[in-house]
């Protein structure tokens, strides 16, 4: 086995953040492998969503490292240099958000378009297939030419889902995906995190849904004060956790 295939694709060491003096992430580590499914749960609050911004470098940690498939991610660069080698990190982690961020003045092909053309370089011919394979694969093939504002929340999501497999990323984050639609929209955009999990995407999901975490995680970390309380398999996490903190919120959530 090399060294590629042996080394996990996530690797977060130390990570520590403070906003003022909140300190939001306290010296948090973890390790995922290629093809792994990890959610994380928890009290909102707790640093969920801060420890997946700071995989993308979208929060800058105070102290502690990340490291994208053995690159290190907040590499002691400055300028110029460091937004060269920040740019091209992320280009290999597709980031969903809670809210979608799709351009309104672009259809939905071009929304996926977009970033493959200007950034990978693709032939404006060729980024349209891949584009158009990708909405096949979220069930927005019959949406191609309709803009954001045609489209329901589900839709949208789904768009931004595509938008981010367009980099072809080793890694998928999601924050909330789904946090921000109607009930019954949730059940469309899991569907396609389901079909993404079945093909062994590496994925990190902060997720307030419980079944969907058991149903599709490898692992499930719950997060609260900024630390990793426990992890462990969805059915050990759900079923059997050990720390009370654990039970408490699983109490309280459940129950609610």
């Amino acid at each position: 086995m090399s060294e590629t295939t042996m080394r996990p694709m996530v690797e977060v060491s130390n990570a520590c953040k403070a906003f003022g003096a909140v300190e939001v992430l306290k010296g948090i580590d973890l390790s995922v492998e290629r093809g792994q499914i990890v959610a994380i749960i928890g009290p909102s609050g707790s640093g969920k969503s801060t420890l997946l911004r700071s995989i993308n470098h979208l929060e800058t940690l105070d102290r502690g490292e990340v490291r994208l498939d053995g690159v290190l991610v907040n590499a002691p660069l400055k300028g110029r240099a460091f937004e060269r080698h920040i740019n091209a990190v992320r280009q290999q982690m597709g980031m969903v958000f809670q809210h979608f961020n799709l351009f309104p003045h672009l259809t939905v092909l071009e929304n996926v378009t977009m970033a493959p053309t200007l950034l990978k370089g693709l032939g404006r011919g060729e980024a349209r297939e891949l584009a158009a394979s990708l909405l096949d694969k979220v069930g927005l093939a019959d949406r191609v030419d309709y803009y954001p504002s045609k489209l329901s929340g589900g839709q949208k999501q789904r768009v931004a889902i595509a938008r981010a497999l367009a980099m072809q990323p080793k890694v998928m984050l999601f924050d909330e995906a789904t946090s921000a639609l109607d009930p019954e929209l949730v059940d469309e955009v899991n569907l396609v995190m389901k079909q993404l999990a079945e093909e062994h995407m590496t994925m990190l999901i902060v997720t307030h849904e419980m079944r969907f975490a058991g149903e599709v995680a490898d692992r499930v970390l719950f997060m609260d004060a900024g630390v990793v309380v426990e992890e462990g398999a969805p059915g050990d996490i759900f079923r059997e956790p050990k720390q009370e903190r654990t039970r408490t919120f699983l109490r309280k959530y459940l129950a609610a």
